[in-house]
């Protein structure tokens, strides 16, 4: 993940570092010796903690992208699909890295299949023996859903957009498809 550091970061890093530094002040004043080393790692662990939701947050609220005109079109003769569309840069400050992730579930809103499963992979006890299934049994399971990630653009300037185009290997065995697709920024 790549993420370009704007003021918000920067004042989010300065608070943790001067949170850093009266909290080494004050375990160094500390009468008890066995003390000051336990506070000091406390601290340390609660800057590190409040860095790092303060950059996912900064991230989250101050880079913001939007996908517009999202089209698919299929080729039979290659069997793959293309999506194309245009990302734009939403927010006030240059985003590092747009990552579009486009989601296929096979026969997912005809059928009214759209289960929990079909989002989530359910895991259980029986997934720890997985290693006990032959290969021969897995060869005749099909996927049902498909997720690929793309970077599609990189150091967007505010208020700038950019066209993409993907491809990938569509399965052939798939029919009635409900596509996801979802942008993020960092």
């Amino acid at each position: 993940m790549i993420t370009l550091f704007n003021f918000w970061h920067y004042l989010a890093f300065t608070i943790g570092f001067i949170v850093l530094g009266v909290g080494v002040f004050f375990a160094l004043k500390q009468k008890k010796q066995s003390m000051v080393f336990s506070i000091i790692f406390s601290v340390l662990l609660i800057t590190i903690l409040m860095s790092a939701v303060s950059i996912v947050v900064i991230d989250k609220y101050t880079k913001i992208a939007k996908l517009y005109k999202l089209e698919n079109k299929r080729n039979l003769s290659t069997e793959q699909i293309m999506y194309s569309g245009i990302v734009r840069n939403e927010g006030d400050y240059e985003i590092g890295e747009v990552t579009f992730e486009i989601k296929l579930v096979n026969k997912g809103h005809v059928s009214g299949n759209v289960k929990a499963g079909t989002f989530f992979s359910p895991r259980g006890f029986f997934d720890f023996f997985d290693f006990i299934i032959s290969d021969e049994s897995r060869k005749d399971t099909k996927p049902q859903q498909i997720e690929y990630k793309f970077v599609v653009a990189k150091n967007l300037k505010p208020k700038e957009s950019q066209e993409f185009r993907v491809y990938f290997d569509y399965p052939p065995y798939f029919s009635s498809v409900s596509h996801f697709s979802n942008v993020s920024a960092h």
